[in-house]
């Protein structure tokens, strides 16, 4: 409702739409509790929040003296025929141009992340603190600062030219993928708002394949990739939030309609002459969908991670590949390699040298896993290290 209000009378109105949302949710309470649910929750609430946008507008004489003009001089974009509705295809068409407005250049990382979950996905100020281990007050002045730059950057919610749009859209993926990591790779213990990222972060990648113009192989390699990883949410985490290494993970949590899906999406990106990072990472997480140990499975992955390094280079990225270079060559192959990333505040590394000496020289191993611990940010990590450390003495 956020987006289609604000991709009606402008941007620079966002807050106030944000308002009237609250505002009509908060009526809804009130109403529904006196009233009993109407039989068309959805259609009501739509019903409100058009009454109350109108109400508003013509209320504060904004709408003949600012958007009126602004709409006939062609400063906000507007629908077809100044239509203003909450149809299907107006959410989604609004709902993609937002994530192309707040995934402008000229707004930082974190508060792309932050408003797409506020105003895309419907998380609340609450929530998204906890997503990122923040707190309500350096949350509500990030999404302060984002929205101020979308009034003075005049950004505008539209799809770019079609000449821009394959340099936008690489922000966009970047920004799902940043989205889906926060839930996948998050410390919070909510293992629900976990969750609810990932999906969200689903959900908008997949809002790109209705649209030619976004409807890429980058696209559906990234999609891919995402429901790989999904599928194996389940099984990641117990009951008592210790995380469960893949090794140890029962394969039959993993969720097989979610890698069919992704091994749809994997097919999909292979048209065209482009390789992404997505389409590595998605064929490496597909390898990672076949639970079983061979020197086929490892040597496929450790290949993948040579090509992505020649194209995305990164510290976990040669850290990963060489983990997979140790279970396709072996310890002492994968050590040479190890010792030369020299990755000093990074608890993984740490891990992987631990892991590396093991059957080497139980000494050593036990002073990486050491370190690791000291590294470690969770009592979860801290727990697995520890566990590590005591298989040593056995």
């Amino acid at each position: 409702m956020v987006a289609v209000i604000s991709r009606r009378y402008g941007l620079q109105h966002i807050e106030i739409a944000e308002d009237i949302v609250s505002e009509t949710f908060l009526q809804a309470t009130e109403t529904w509790e006196q009233k009993g649910m109407p039989p068309n929750p959805t259609a009501w609430l739509y019903t409100v929040a058009k009454q109350k946008t109108l109400y508003h507008f013509r209320r504060n004489e904004i709408y003949e003296k600012k958007v009126m003009p602004a709409i006939a001089a062609k400063e906000v974009t507007t629908v077809e025929n100044d239509d203003f509705s909450f149809s299907a295809q107006q959410i989604k068409d609004s709902q993609l141009q937002m994530l192309f407005a707040i995934c402008d250049p000229s707004i930082a990382s974190e508060a792309q992340i932050g408003l797409a979950l506020r105003i895309l996905c419907g998380f609340g100020i609450d929530e998204i603190a906890e997503a990122f281990l923040s707190n309500k007050e350096t949350i509500n002045k990030r999404l302060f600062r984002a929205k101020e730059k979308l009034r003075t950057e005049n950004i505008r919610m539209e799809l770019p030219p079609e000449r821009e749009i394959v340099n936008r859209l690489d922000n966009v993926l970047h920004i799902i993928y940043l989205l889906f990591s926060e839930g996948y790779y998050s410390q919070t213990q909510n293992q629900i708002l976990q969750k609810d990222l990932c999906v969200e972060a689903l959900r908008l990648g997949l809002m790109l394949t209705d649209y030619n113009s976004t409807n890429l192989p980058k696209t559906n390699a990234l999609i891919a990739l995402m429901c790989f990883h999904a599928s194996r949410f389940d099984a990641r985490q117990q009951q008592d939030d210790t995380v469960v290494l893949y090794e140890e993970q029962n394969e039959a949590l993993w969720d097989q309609a979610l890698i069919n899906q992704g091994q749809h999406f994997l097919a999909l990106s292979a048209q065209g002459d482009e390789v992404s990072s997505y389409h590595l990472e998605a064929r490496i997480a597909y390898w990672h969908c076949i639970k079983e140990d061979t020197p086929e499975k490892w040597e496929h992955i450790l290949q993948l991670y040579n090509e992505l390094l020649m194209i995305n280079y990164s510290p976990s990225v040669a850290l990963n590949r060489t983990f997979a270079l140790y279970k396709a060559n072996g310890a002492k192959v994968a050590l040479v390699e190890a010792e030369k990333l020299k990755l000093e505040n990074n608890h993984f590394y740490f891990l992987l040298l631990g892991e590396l000496y093991k059957d080497i020289d139980t000494q050593k191993a036990s002073m990486n896993w050491q370190k690791a611990y000291d590294l470690a940010k969770t009592p979860t990590e801290k727990q697995g290290i520890r566990e590590k450390m005591n298989s040593l003495e056995k």
